[in-house]
């Protein structure tokens, strides 16, 4: 039997201080991504839907989709200043959404608390990313689905540079974002087949995986 190779294992990584404030300034840039990404997710969602997001960040796409609709939005992180950073943004644009501290492996929910759950650009930071899925599975409501968007580990360094390129971010943010990319965030995302591996582990009804140049958008319904 062939054992799929995963990434040497790492502490959950969680952005705080004056990182975090790097990191939501650079990704405002991006605020079409956000928007789009919530309109898209709203298309499928009923009124009154609840809603997960795993690792919002700052908040972006929370904030963008509780524009769109009546519904109960949270977002956790296991970032202390990423959850006051979203909580007050939520608050300057108007909107309802819930944040709290908490690890992907390990959510502070009860089972079937969710409908739709989305985890983007984060799942690579998990310490435990077999259990992470375990517990989006357990958190989703029977039918309920998740969204996983996340770089691949196989990702060539020419996708990468025309991926940042397209982000529309100034001078001095493109080259810290394209060096966080090539020195970072590639060795830690997965592959198509590691991402298999762990999914057979979770207990999904089913799983859709779809990809592009960088990265993976995977479809789970429990």
């Amino acid at each position: 039997m062939t054992t799929t190779a995963m990434p040497k294992p790492h502490g959950d990584r969680a952005i705080e201080g004056m990182m975090a404030k790097w990191y939501a300034a650079n990704t405002a840039e991006m605020m079409k991504d956000y928007s789009d990404l919530a309109r898209r997710v709203a298309r499928d969602l009923r009124d009154g839907s609840r809603v997960l997001e795993v690792a919002p960040g700052p908040g972006y796409f929370c904030i963008e989709l509780s524009k769109l609709g009546s519904y109960a939005i949270t977002g956790m992180d296991i970032s202390r200043t990423f959850v006051k950073m979203a909580q007050q943004k939520a608050v300057e644009a108007g909107v309802k959404a819930n944040f709290v501290q908490g690890s992907a492996s390990n959510i502070p929910f009860p089972a079937g608390s969710f409908d739709f759950l989305l985890c983007r650009a984060a799942f690579k930071n998990f310490a435990q990313p077999v259990a992470a899925l375990k517990e989006m599975c357990r958190v989703l409501c029977p039918g309920g689905r998740g969204v996983l968007i996340d770089l691949k580990g196989d990702a060539t360094p020419q996708s990468l540079n025309n991926a940042v390129d397209g982000m529309g971010l100034t001078g001095f943010n493109r080259i810290l974002t394209w060096l966080a990319f090539r020195t970072t965030l590639v060795k830690s995302a997965y592959t198509r087949s590691q991402f298999e591996a762990m999914l057979a582990q979770a207990i999904f009804s089913s799983v859709e995986i779809s990809e592009n140049d960088i990265g993976f958008e995977i479809t789970m319904i429990k």
